[in-house]
């Protein structure tokens, strides 16, 4: 069953500002809108990584945010079916709509770290995979659950990219618990020189709704330059044990065979991360893909390694069962995760996006354990040129056909 953009969400534009309620908020400009519109960029062979290298990561870990002011957001957002908790640092808000459909989003990463749609036995279910261990000064980290990874860079690549990172603000909140609940998150980037993407406003929306979680970006181009887009949303399902999980959909697709790319919020296995190549292998497209990610893509020096696929799909029931870690081409926009260990599926469907990202860590881990888990979503193979006064936009939506 396909799911498609529910016609009651309003677009994000249209939506009136609230203040913004944190310590170090980011300044939204106001910029002339344009129509969607984005060329690729010369050089199309260049494959674009939504996902940071690990000392990105690493550096995201130890830079502890300023934490939200709880109290204001309760008070300004009130209603709407919406809560606002403290958890360390950041602020969990929490969702939760009539049918016991539930979803708890944390600020200021944008990090959803929940996920519970109703399922047919009567009872919600947790269908997403997070992580807590102890970071730097003993911070509790969290990693998994759906994270939405945004770069932009200048045209010319000789600025480094900005990325929203932990930086988004809360913007508003629509809706009711009767009906669907949506969450606006805002981030822009500086305007200080040695920004090369001044100008460049980012917004995300994650709705709630009684069968469905949605994920629907929105990128603004206020500068009078064009900037180098790259986008991707990367969601951890919680699965059995990736032996009983299987992609069912991806028949005809073609993939390319890569090492996972390392993130603030994405979980990888330590066999990912202790595995040195071979000097040889160190400029391979990979490689480079895995330990460079954007800032190797919007600097042009992917290269051609990433023009031709490794392969075709042929199983459209494919099990994850062996370790692996793909992109997929021409794949179709809706695909299911099916766990039979938990008698579970999810649909994941894309707008905007021509690729999708698949990661399993394979059987050989504990079942249930903490690498019990796929990573999927939508992202990019070539980065947009976003033109002065243009705006793109891509969406993920996880559908719940358990019902």
């Amino acid at each position: 069953m396909a799911f498609c953009t529910p016609t009651a969400t309003p677009t994000p534009h249209t939506s009136s500002w609230k203040h913004v309620a944190f310590c170090n908020p980011s300044r939204l400009t106001a910029g002339a809108g344009g129509g969607q519109r984005g060329a690729r960029l010369a050089g199309a062979s260049l494959e674009v990584r939504a996902l940071a290298p690990a000392t990105a990561a690493d550096a995201a870990a130890a830079a502890a945010p300023s934490s939200p002011n709880v109290d204001y957001l309760a008070a300004e957002f009130a209603g709407h079916g919406v809560s606002f908790e403290a958890v360390g640092g950041s602020c969990a808000v929490k969702m939760e709509v009539r049918n016991g459909s539930a979803a708890h989003l944390l600020l200021p990463g944008g990090l959803v770290t929940s996920y519970k749609p109703a399922m047919w036995h009567g009872a919600p279910t947790e269908v997403l995979h997070t992580t807590v261990a102890e970071g730097p000064g003993g911070r509790a980290v969290i990693r998994g659950g759906v994270s939405m990874d945004l770069r932009c860079g200048a045209g010319d690549g000789g600025q480094p990219p900005w990325s929203p990172g932990g930086s988004w603000s809360l913007r508003d909140v629509r809706g009711s618990p009767t009906g669907f609940i949506e969450v606006e998150l805002a981030s822009a980037a500086p305007a200080e020189e040695g920004c090369g993407c001044g100008g460049v406003e980012a917004r995300c929306v994650v709705t709630l709704h009684p069968e469905a979680l949605a994920a629907e970006l929105t990128v603004r181009n206020s500068a009078a330059a064009g900037v180098a887009l790259s986008a991707a949303v990367s969601t951890h399902l919680r699965v059995s044990t990736p032996d009983a999980t299987y992609a069912v959909g991806l028949q005809g697709s073609d993939y390319r065979t890569m090492d996972p790319a390392r993130t603030e919020f994405t979980i990888v296995p330590p066999e990912f991360m202790s595995r040195s190549p071979p000097p040889a292998a160190a400029t391979t497209f990979p490689h480079r893909w895995a330990t460079e990610g954007f800032d190797a893509v919007l600097a042009g020096r992917l290269g051609a390694a990433a023009q031709e696929p490794d392969g075709e799909e042929d199983d459209d029931y494919k099990q994850m069962t062996a370790e692996m870690c793909r992109i997929y081409s021409h794949a179709p926009r809706q695909f299911t995760i099916i766990d039979r260990g938990r008698r579970n599926s999810i649909c994941v469907q894309r707008r905007g996006f021509e690729e999708v990202y698949v990661l399993s860590p394979g059987s050989k881990h504990q079942w249930y354990g903490r690498y019990a888990y796929v990573c999927v979503g939508p992202t990019m193979l070539e980065p947009i040129l976003l033109g002065p006064g243009a705006t793109w936009s891509g969406a993920q939506y996880l559908h719940n056909p358990n019902f």
